[in-house]
């Protein structure tokens, strides 16, 4: 089981340069800003996908269930182009239940656990927090410091 900044195992990919992150959490964790920050402090090839923009793209508003798994299979589709494979794929997604994490596959999960609910009530009521025994969530993250995460991450996963 991970806690707050520890980690289980260095994830591994197959050429070791490819590897696509999943930032999930609530509205307001803070998915973009860590996003941002790796990119900033990484030393190599980074691409970044946005679930909002994505969502924006495709005017798709449906969070209904059937429109967040719609949503999952979208932005795991936008991740395999294999435009991404020359590096690290950080994509912020709320990914709120257990079925849109399985959908969306990532190598690595993050996620910020750092707000209890958001402005968005129907989000609250859908989102499953992960269960360690049964996700794989490589970095469990219960504080805002964007700077100081983002460098753990690239330390720790990268």
């Amino acid at each position: 089981m991970t806690t707050s900044g520890l980690y289980r195992t260095r994830p591994t990919t197959a050429d070791n340069k490819h590897m696509c992150i999943l930032i999930m959490g609530l509205p307001g964790s803070g998915k973009t800003t860590l996003s941002d920050t790796i990119k900033d402090a990484y030393n190599g090839t980074v691409f970044q996908i946005n679930a909002d923009k994505v969502r924006r793209e495709a005017d798709d508003w449906d969070f209904s269930k059937e429109g967040r798994i719609r949503q999952a299979k979208r932005m795991a589709l936008r991740a395999s182009d294999p435009v991404f494979s020359k590096g690290i794929l950080l994509v912020d997604f709320i990914c709120p239940t257990v079925e849109t994490r399985r959908l969306f596959n990532a190598d690595v999960v993050i996620w910020l656990d750092t707000v209890k609910e958001c402005q968005f009530e129907d989000t609250n009521e859908m989102f499953q927090r992960p269960q360690f025994s049964n996700e794989k969530i490589h970095c469990y993250i219960t504080t805002k410091n964007a700077q100081h995460w983002a460098k753990h991450i690239i330390e720790t996963i990268l």
